[in-house]
């Protein structure tokens, strides 16, 4: 059934349940979804008691997500060429100066550094700046002194190599730098390091937010920052993660979410079928306030939770569909249901072809071939068909996204048909799927 995001949103809302985990693919609208659904839950329209817009504290209050817009937040201090060391900065806004200054006040820096380093690198440090006076140029480009507040910045270090030990000075540093003794070099991090920090900040306060809302008596809670929330929002956070580190993060997540006994709840989205997968299955165990307790307490159970996979449809319209609870999430059958359904309406894209050879790469891997390529029809001379595989390698790997869409040539429709029915012929995958329907 089509709908629009905001309708889906409000289904999201009225569910009432304890989690929903919701798979779709890149572009199928999940960042926007979180936003429609934040609308819902804190609407910009509301205005405090003061006849002020309240928007912002009233979002955080109610509603704590995080999303591609979350990293935005973070950004690289390049000046290089005047002696700076790289730093990642927070930009200053109202989330931002909320969420520093609880995490300076609850002492969560030990356990950022941990969890970063436990999901990333456990050879790089980051450290927080302490706060700082710098000098700048205001609007008139007069230099004036200000204040650079702690937990604004962050460095990353790790031990320097011996060949470096006579350029690394083993002072503090004077800018704000972290008090670490020791011969250390500041490096600036990889995209996905950096990405992982970012989650790692929020994962922190995340652990910080149920556990503070395990306590019942509100009196003896550490903050009363969070007496107000109701939903945690998480769109995407493992997009640069390998496998082993985003099965431990997805458990951990998973451990998080059902260990938590106030009625906050959580809308999980992702593109990535592991991490679906992983999840759904811990969603699916029982977890025990007690379990040596005479009388088990049950602190979650499976009914909890709902699973759904969200599409967009060619109109711009999308489709919301409840998935069995108990069943594992079958991607490679979803990939060949859309390719099949993209022969059927003679809608085949460049992208079709990329999870043709997805759907490959894993079948390879389960029936232990070294090559993708050995499954393709083979030619007269016992070889893979070359034809085939030129069209999978030529149309798998766009430089641009908008080239993922483009029109392609009525033979390469034609290749794909022939590939698709060979796989439906020779590995019985249609079988498969209407098993799985």
């Amino acid at each position: 059934m089509s709908k629009a995001l905001k309708e889906i949103a409000q289904e999201l809302k009225d569910a009432n349940k304890r989690v929903q985990l919701i798979y779709a693919f890149n572009g199928s609208g999940k960042t926007r979804l979180s936003r429609e659904f934040k609308e819902l839950i804190a609407p910009q329209s509301d205005i405090g008691e003061d006849g002020v817009d309240d928007e912002p504290e009233l979002a955080r209050n109610k509603i704590l997500y995080y999303s591609a817009f979350t990293e935005d937040l973070f950004y690289w201090d390049n000046d290089l060429e005047s002696g700076v060391e790289p730093k990642l900065k927070i930009q200053p806004n109202t989330f931002t100066d909320w969420l520093i200054e609880l995490l300076k006040d609850l002492g969560e820096d030990g356990n950022i550094i941990t969890n970063f380093q436990r999901y990333a690198n456990d050879k790089v440090t980051p450290n927080f700046n302490e706060a700082y006076k710098r000098k700048s140029k205001d609007h008139n480009g007069k230099l004036v002194e200000i204040t650079v507040p702690a937990f604004s910045e962050v460095t990353f270090q790790v031990a320097a190599k011996p060949s470096d030990l006579s350029n690394i000075d083993n002072t503090v540093s004077e800018d704000g730098g972290a008090k670490v003794e020791g011969q250390y070099e500041t490096i600036k991090v990889s995209k996905g390091e950096e990405s992982n920090f970012v989650w790692s900040v929020f994962y922190t306060l995340l652990e910080q937010v149920v556990s503070t809302l395990n306590e019942t008596d509100t009196t003896n809670r550490l903050t009363d920052k969070f007496d107000g929330l109701e939903y945690v929002f998480i769109d995407d956070p493992v997009s640069s993660l390998d496998d082993s580190h985003l099965i431990e993060l997805a458990v951990d997540l998973a451990g998080l979410i059902k260990s938590s006994e106030s009625d906050l709840k959580f809308v999980i989205t992702t593109h990535s079928p592991l991490f679906y997968n992983v999840l759904s299955n811990e969603f699916n165990n029982k977890l025990a306030k007690d379990p040596k307790a005479e009388t088990i307490e049950w602190i979650y159970k499976p009914r909890e939770s709902e699973k759904f996979r969200l599409d967009k449809n060619a109109d711009g319209t999308f489709a919301i569909t409840k998935l069995d609870r108990k069943t594992p999430f079958s991607y490679h059958l979803l990939l060949l249901s859309e390719l099949r359904e993209a022969i059927q309406d003679n809608q085949i894209k460049k992208y079709h072809f990329n999870f043709l050879r997805n759907i490959l790469e894993k079948t390879a891997t389960f029936l232990g071939h070294d090559k993708w390529e050995s499954l393709l029809p083979k030619a007269a001379d016992g070889n893979p068909d070359p034809f085939a595989n030129r069209i999978l390698n030529l149309s798998s790997h766009s430089a641009h996204a908008g080239e993922e869409t483009g029109a392609i040539d009525e033979n390469d429709k034609t290749k794909l048909k022939d590939l698709v029915n060979f796989l439906r012929t020779e590995y019985g995958f249609w079988k498969q799927e209407a098993t799985n329907d």
